[in-house]
């Protein structure tokens, strides 16, 4: 026995388990401590009496009751507030984690749960060769969707074994972090900017990615599609309530994956959660190109967003285009200047649609702004009668829309200015049935007044849709991203223009289409198979001519013209209000929406923000814009912290620039997210 005097009278006990995979060692230490022994001399002590040959730099110390890590050795116990009670865990930081990639493939490799998610997104994305990691995150499966799978799962007399993508080699499962993958401008491309392929013995443009040929494949290409019956199995939101679910797990940026529950080998989603898909190069981007389109494919397939008959041909189509030339060898070795060049023409048209980086202003500044000004037919529904459709001449300038009863009255007051800053603009287009109209949704004191302009052609459509989006983002037409945004809705429209081929249907090669692989369940129980690949090939004349990643490219550019794109929803309840809204979160905006309805009441423009914070105590999300106007609300649908990070996330990304060589602000990324403004 020691006697108590030999340690003096302030030192105490501490329990320490250790998380080491020897079955027959002893588990638990402990340790005879003083308060002013730092972190690091605890996990020295604790070594030393392990006694076991093993690398331990990997090793960190968990506090299992305050569900947090000491990773500060330097500092004491004490200033930690570890006492006696404390019970500690010493493990391994690094741990495998299963991950379900928009693509539905599920990859194993080992992630950071000491480093904030923020930090082990951007590791994980390097392992798989994906730039610009702040648009993705990690999201938690909503208990509702397992739910249906499990159920599903119980009807199978087979078990289903997944096909398990293996990365357990990546450079993090040392405990080393992945050196910066960015890219120089001057660097050699690693794909072919055609296909997609590898194009180099390196592989990836990450030194130190365990990705090999094969597996960059998988990741940067689109594979068999699914069958109907796993897309019956998979859950599909019904109503906005649905929709809402599936937002409700985003984990925490700022938090460790083990401060969040997350355990060894637990499955996350690793999704897109900020649409604005930034800087998009064929030559570095094959897996992160192919990956979007999946995440927008599922969202077609699944019906997370809504799209028309006409519209849903069109993915189809692509989609099939897709999958014949993934799986054609021919593929493989195209290569092709002039295709290049209308790739990199439509990915600044994507890049200007999705607001991705600031265009210049440079044109702003001049007096001569363009106008708009032709006959257009105004339609304004009526609640108890037949909705009115008049002819007025109209004129669009600066951000307002002016309507006169002809050309000879343009001198004087219009009838009525419209200013569309703030509005919603939805296309309500049936190219077949020529028509082509502009839902306005424009804010007014108690919501927002509905009205319709339907214009004569599709080339009058394109200018005036073009203005009228602009407008929405208190844009004029003087600005560079007019003309690309009105090329990208000519190229949309001319998708949806076609016209049945004989030879089409009766080419050998599309008899094994399997249609239903293409659409959503709904089209699958409205048409028989024989009618579905009939409509899906006259759509396929349109894109047949177009490359791999071209094809990719304009399925993310379809998928992005759609009136709910980059909406994440949620359930909230508005301070003042009885009943509960849904608020939808976009990349540029918030819309306040009837949950019954499901029309917009109202929308507010970050560009109008000047701050918002939460008040943590009765979870409120409190937003003050310009003009006195302010809102706060609870949400009941997930943490509010969500919301509050998907506000400060989007406001972060909106500062990115491609001057900036490439770095991440996380620290600004941490302040905007955080929760104190």
């Amino acid at each position: 026995m020691t006697s108590s005097g030999a340690y003096g009278s302030n030192s105490w006990e501490l329990l320490v388990s250790v998380d080491h995979q020897y079955e027959e060692e002893q588990k638990e230490f402990t340790l005879r401590v003083t308060g002013d022994l730092h972190i690091g001399g605890v996990m020295l002590k604790l070594v030393e009496q392990i006694k076991m040959p093993q690398d331990w730099s990997d090793y960190a110390l968990w506090w299992e009751q305050k569900k947090c890590w000491l990773l500060k050795t330097h500092w004491t116990l004490d200033k930690c507030g570890v006492q006696a009670d404390a019970k500690l865990l010493f493990t391994t930081q690094h741990k495998m984690l299963r991950l379900r990639l928009p693509n539905m493939k599920t990859v194993r490799l080992k992630v950071s749960f000491s480093s904030v998610v923020f930090k082990a997104v951007s590791d994980v994305c390097k392992i798989l060769n994906i730039r610009r990691s702040e648009e993705l995150s990690l999201l938690k499966q909503s208990e509702d969707t397992i739910r249906k799978k499990k159920k599903k799962d119980k009807n199978n007399k087979e078990p289903v074994t997944e096909d398990i993508l293996n990365l357990c080699n990546s450079p993090v499962s040392s405990g080393l972090s992945a050196s910066p993958g960015l890219y120089s401008k001057t660097m050699t491309p690693t794909y072919d900017p055609i296909s997609g392929t590898p194009a180099s013995s390196t592989v990836t443009w990450f030194s130190d990615s365990p990705l090999t040929e094969q597996n960059c494949n998988i990741l940067a290409f689109s594979h068999p599609i699914c069958s109907p019956e796993t897309l019956a199995e998979m859950y599909q939101p019904r109503t906005l309530a649905d929709k809402a679910r599936l937002n409700a797990g985003w984990l925490d940026s700022s938090r460790s994956l083990m401060e969040q529950g997350i355990l060894e080998d637990d499955q996350l989603l690793l999704r897109f959660k900020y649409y604005t898909f930034f800087d998009l190069n064929p030559k570095y981007d094959a897996v992160r190109i192919n990956q979007i389109y999946e995440q927008a494919r599922w969202a077609i397939l699944l019906e997370e967003v809504d799209c028309t008959e006409e519209e849903m041909l069109i993915f189809a189509a692509l989609q099939y285009h897709v999958s014949k030339l993934s799986s054609s060898s021919e593929t493989q070795n195209f290569t092709g200047e002039s295709e290049v060049d209308e790739i990199e023409a439509a990915l600044s048209n994507l890049e200007v649609a999705l607001e991705g980086g600031k265009t210049s202003n440079i044109l702003e500044d001049i007096t001569d702004i363009p106008k708009l000004a032709d006959y257009l037919r105004l339609v304004r529904p009526r609640k108890l009668s037949i909705k009115s459709i008049k002819p007025y001449w109209f004129v669009f300038k600066d951000t307002s829309v002016s309507y006169f009863k002809n050309t000879e009255s343009a001198q004087g007051e219009p009838i009525e200015k419209l200013n569309l800053k703030g509005c919603e603009v939805v296309p309500d287009v049936n190219v077949a049935a020529k028509k082509f109209g502009i839902k306005l949704l424009i804010p007014v004191a108690d919501g927002m007044n509905e009205l319709y302009l339907r214009c004569d052609n599709e080339n009058q459509y394109a200018r005036w849709m073009a203005a009228c989006v602009l407008a929405s983002k208190g844009k004029t037409m003087a600005d560079s991203s007019y003309h690309p945004e009105v090329h990208k809705i000519l190229s949309f429209l001319k998708m949806k223009n076609w016209t049945m081929s004989p030879q089409a249907v009766s080419d050998p090669e599309n008899i094994d289409m399997k249609p239903e692989c293409f659409v959503s369940l709904r089209y699958t129980k409205k048409y028989k198979s024989k009618q579905l690949a009939a409509r899906i090939l006259e759509a396929h004349q349109n894109v047949s001519q177009m490359s791999l990643v071209e094809a990719k490219l304009r399925f993310i550019q379809a998928w992005q013209s759609l009136p709910e794109f980059g909406l994440s929803y949620y359930i909230v309840r508005f301070k003042g209000s009885k009943k509960d809204d849904v608020l939808g979160v976009s990349y540029n905006r918030l819309i306040r929406i009837d949950i019954a309805t499901g029309d917009p009441i109202t929308t507010w423009r970050f560009s109008n923000m000047k701050q918002w914070n939460v008040n943590w105590e009765i979870r409120q999300v409190a937003i003050e814009f310009d003009q006195n106007v302010s809102i706060a609300f609870t949400c009941l649908s997930a943490d509010c912290k969500i919301i509050h990070e998907y506000i400060g996330g989007y406001i972060f990304l909106s500062t990115r620039s491609k001057d900036h060589n490439e770095t991440l602000d996380e620290e600004l990324f941490h302040k905007l997210t955080g929760g104190c403004h």
